[in-house]
C-alpha cells in the first residue's frame, strides 16, 4: 500500500489505519474492562466476501455502537471467536469498512470529524435537522456514496435513524438493498444505552453486560420483493418489529422512558 493511497472518498488509507489503531486502543477498555461485551456470531464475519456487504443494526448511541462493531468485525476477521481479546487485530484493520451517519452530527466537533475520517458516509437526514422535524428530499449523492462504499467494501447502517427503540425503519434502506443487491447481515445490540450516554462518548455506568449478535445473512429476492416486505424482514431480524414490544420487560421500558425524560429536562433547563 502506497503511503498516500486513497479510498474512493479521498481519505488517505495510511492515516485512516493510524486513526483506527489509536481510537481502538483508546476505546478497548470500554468493552473489555469497564463493561463486558458478549459477542455471538463471529464466524459469520469470516464467511463474508470483501465487498458489497450491508450490516443492518438497531441503534442505541451515536458512536459506541459502531466503535464496538469496528472492534468485533476486525477481531473476527483475525480469528477471534466471539472475543476482542488481544488488541493485535487492530494492527492491520479492515480499511474498507464504513458506517452511515448524519452529516450534521459528524461536523459538530473535532472528535466527530476524526471519527468521520475513520469511516463515516455522511448523509443528510430527510426527517430531522438540528433537533427539529423537517421534510426534505433524499439527496441522490448520499445514495450514490453508499453504493460507492458497498462497491469498495462493507457498510454499517442503522435504518431507524434514531437511538429511540422500536421506531419504524426508513424505507431508504430497502431501496438501497434493491438497487445495489448487497449481502444483508442483521446485527442486534443491547446494553449500550445503559452503559454510555446518548452520544456514546462518556461511560455512564460500569459493570454493564453489553451484547452483540451477528446473524446469518438474510434471504432477499432483490427483483420481486417489495420495499415493505424487506422493511418488515429487517424489523424482525434486528428485533425492532412492534411485536417485540410484547416480550420486552416492562421494567426496561420504564427505565428508557425515565432516562429520556431526564435528558429532555436537562436540554431545556
Amino acid at each position: 500500500m502506497g503511503l498516500f493511497k486513497e479510498n474512493p472518498f479521498g481519505h488517505i488509507l495510511f492515516l485512516k489505519k493510524l486513526l483506527i489503531r489509536v481510537l481502538g486502543v483508546a476505546t478497548h477498555a470500554r468493552y473489555k474492562r469497564f463493561n463486558k461485551l458478549e459477542i455471538e456470531g463471529s464466524e459469520v464475519i469470516r464467511n463474508l466476501p470483501d465487498t458489497n456487504v450491508l450490516f443492518v443494526s438497531n441503534h442505541q448511541t451515536y458512536f459506541a455502537d459502531v466503535v464496538a462493531m469496528f472492534h468485533v468485525f476486525n477481531a473476527g476477521l483475525k480469528g477471534r471467536d466471539d472475543s476482542i481479546r488481544n488488541l493485535g487485530y487492530l494492527w492491520n484493520p479492515k480499511l474498507n469498512l464504513y458506517y452511515v451517519a448524519a452529516a450534521e452530527t459528524m461536523k459538530k466537533s473535532l472528535l466527530t470529524k476524526i471519527l468521520a475520517y475513520a469511516g463515516s458516509i455522511s448523509v443528510q437526514r430527510t426527517w430531522r435537522s438540528e433537533g427539529k422535524d423537517v421534510n426534505r428530499q433524499v439527496k441522490m449523492s448520499d445514495i450514490s456514496n453508499i453504493g460507492l462504499a458497498l462497491t469498495d467494501g462493507w457498510v454499517i447502517t442503522f435504518p431507524q435513524g434514531t437511538t429511540t427503540p422500536w421506531k419504524p425503519l426508513r424505507k431508504g434502506t430497502a431501496h438501497i438493498i434493491k438497487k445495489y443487491k448487497p449481502i444483508v447481515v442483521p446485527v442486534v445490540i443491547d446494553g449500550f444505552r445503559r452503559s454510555f450516554d446518548k452520544k456514546g462518548l462518556r461511560i455512564k455506568k460500569k459493570g454493564i453486560l453489553q451484547s452483540m449478535v451477528i446473524k446469518e445473512p438474510l434471504e432477499i429476492d432483490y427483483e420481486n420483493e417489495s420495499t415493505e416486505s424487506i422493511i418488515e424482514k429487517l424489523e424482525y431480524a434486528i428485533e425492532q418489529h412492534p411485536s417485540f414490544l410484547k416480550v420486552i420487560p416492562q421494567k426496561e421500558l420504564l427505565v428508557f422512558e425515565e432516562e429520556n425524560k431526564m435528558r429532555k429536562w436537562r436540554q431545556n433547563s
